[in-house]
């Protein structure tokens, strides 16, 4: 549809009549703007995540700029507004944005619900923003592209690259067992961030980043470009004339959002080694799409999908070095016989023609093929007694050694009964067991923070150990490494069968064959369920309530019930425009 011939949804604002027009048009000419600036053209929001609470997005200002820049350009009519700030560093506990990302996705849905906006620009980075604003997306369906703000530089310390926060929690825990100095500890701190951007390793950030260029709705190469480099801004430019061409054309989140466009993403997901959280996040996009996608879906495609993005956590190197070898781009091009090709993207061109030609650069960051880093995707999902709808692992960052195991549960009832206890010298733990951590899930927390890698005990790491089988029901930072069995649903505080293991049971983890399981019989299992009692403390008000109250099991994508489906603007009852006299 050309641009002489579209009526824009913009037009029932500025070109309304009676007092409504008047004052919709009097609201932009206050800001210095004509007439001719708005009237008949598509206008852009922009939806800017920009936070001095967020160093992720410290950025944004500038990359705004260069949108709006690219949205003249095209003839459009940009309009900035500002999003929830969702910044994972400063919150408290750590990973409680988790918890926010769906009150970013209903107030940015309602932002472009009630303001003038033909297509938007999503602008996020920081670990749940990405998912939050493709939530609205999908929820609105009104034409989207989404624009990643990038990584930060590599971490430079001691003469080596260091990455955030896979080297901390690695360095922290040589510090816990003595072996780092507490000023080199406290050093680290000006060295391992130099830049504005995401953690530049296999983050949760990075990998929500690859995994909107591989779903189509980011640009071609966005997920990588540094946050600091020019290149950046010149795709952003490149985002703000393309926003104003998908208005004109009316291209929508639910042509680009596909069955095939999910396919494609989970084996980006699986090639990367990417965080676990993109499992929740993906599983929430596509009941928002009305999409059906079940947890074992990503099993199924992670067995045949081989690790050929060699980044930590899960590797050596981080993004920069990604970027310089190819990026997205480059690994799709590897993966292009498993690939569904014919997925449409937001920039007009399908997956095939966009990755045709693209060749790696440096073969030891994006192996190839025939020499993967691993031969199947990091992600596995687990069932079993424990976990009846399901867990993860991500089996690239476990030790192979554990990936089979049956150990002597140690049980911690909450995470203030896991801080109070870890690390007592009088704790009866020993390498061998598995450290079993309750109520840390959606409801149970609640908003599952990011507390499914629980520090291996003092005493452990004294006889030289490194690592545990550790299982929960919450996440962990994608940054993050380690044998940790996540997600299992139902929580505890659902009624899962994980809200009655007890310290002694047996816990047998073994990966191959995508089991989870406690040593009880079903009997037993039954009988304690029956005498369980969920607990009567909880959030007594706002978001946190509303959260328990209405949020779906990790299996489903940690959604509210009420927000899963689409409601697309276009479809929305007709508010009828006020006409001359109508006052």
């Amino acid at each position: 549809m050309s641009s002489e011939s579209r009526i824009y949804r913009s037009a029932e604002w500025f070109e309304a009549g009676g007092v409504d027009g008047f004052l919709q048009r009097t609201a932009m000419k206050v800001q210095g703007y004509s007439e001719a600036d708005f009237s008949g053209r598509p206008v852009i929001g922009i939806a800017n995540n920009w936070s001095e609470l967020t160093r992720c997005h410290l950025h944004f200002r500038q990359l705004v700029d260069s949108i709006k820049k690219g949205v003249w350009q095209a003839g459009g009519f940009p309009l900035e507004f500002p999003t929830l700030t969702m910044g994972a560093d400063l919150a408290r506990p750590v990973g409680i944005s988790f918890m926010h990302r769906n009150l970013l996705a209903m107030e940015v849905e309602q932002t472009i619900r009630s303001y003038p906006m033909d297509s938007v620009v999503m602008l996020g980075a920081c670990d749940e923003t990405i998912p939050g604003m493709l939530l609205a997306a999908a929820s609105t369906d009104i034409p989207t592209v989404m624009l990643p703000g990038g990584p930060g530089l590599n971490g430079k310390w001691c003469g080596q690259d260091v990455g955030s926060s896979t080297d901390t929690h690695r360095l922290y825990m040589e510090y816990r067992a003595g072996r780092l100095p507490a000023e080199d500890w406290r050093e680290l701190e000006s060295h391992i961030e130099r830049s504005p951007g995401h953690c530049m390793t296999m983050g949760t950030a990075s990998t929500m980043a690859c995994i909107a260029e591989a779903l189509g709705i980011a640009p071609s190469s966005s997920a990588a470009i540094p946050a600091v480099d020019s290149n950046r801004l010149r795709l952003a430019q490149y985002v703000g004339r393309r926003a104003v061409e998908i208005a004109e054309q009316d291209i929508r989140p639910s042509r680009i959002l596909t069955p095939a466009a999910f396919e494609n993403a989970i084996r980006v997901l699986s090639s990367v080694a990417g965080s676990t959280n993109a499992v929740i996040h993906l599983l929430a996009l596509a009941r928002r799409l009305g999409l059906d996608l079940p947890l074992t879906e990503f099993d199924r495609l992670s067995r045949d999908t081989p690790v050929l993005v060699n980044l930590k956590p899960a590797g050596k190197y981080l993004m920069e070095e990604f970027y310089y070898a190819g990026g997205v781009p480059a690994l799709m091009a590897e993966l292009a016989q498993r690939l569904r090709l014919d997925a449409e993207t937001i920039t007009g061109k399908r997956v095939g023609e966009t990755i045709a030609g693209v060749t790696a650069i440096n073969r030891d960051v994006i192996r190839t093929i025939d020499d993967p880093l691993a031969p199947e995707g990091g992600i596995v999902v687990l069932t079993g007694n424990l976990a009846p709808n399901g867990a993860v692992l991500k089996q690239t960052a476990a030790s192979e050694e554990l990936l089979v195991h049956e150990g002597r549960a140690v049980v911690f009832e909450d995470h203030d009964d896991l801080a109070a206890r870890l690390d007592d010298p009088d704790l009866d733990v020993g390498p061998d067991d598995v450290l079993v951590l309750k109520y840390g899930g959606p409801r149970g927390a609640p908003g599952m923070p990011e507390w499914g890698n629980m520090p291996v005990p003092r005493k452990v790491l004294a006889s030289g150990a490194r690592d545990m089988v550790r299982i929960s029901d919450s996440r962990m930072s994608g940054t993050a490494f380690g044998t940790a069995v996540l997600h299992i649903s139902p929580e505890a505080a659902a009624g899962g069968p994980l809200a009655i293991v007890e310290t002694g049971d047996v816990i047998v983890l073994d990966t191959p064959n995508r089991r989870l399981e406690v040593r009880l019989s079903d009997e037993e299992i039954a009988r304690r369920l029956a005498v369980w009692r969920p607990r009567e403390t909880g959030p007594a008000r706002g978001y946190a309530r509303l959260y328990v109250d209405h949020v779906n099991q990790t299996h489903e994508g940690c959604d509210f019930d009420f927000l899963c489906g689409r409601s697309p603007v276009a479809d929305e009852a007709a508010i009828p425009i006020s006409g001359e006299g109508a006052f």
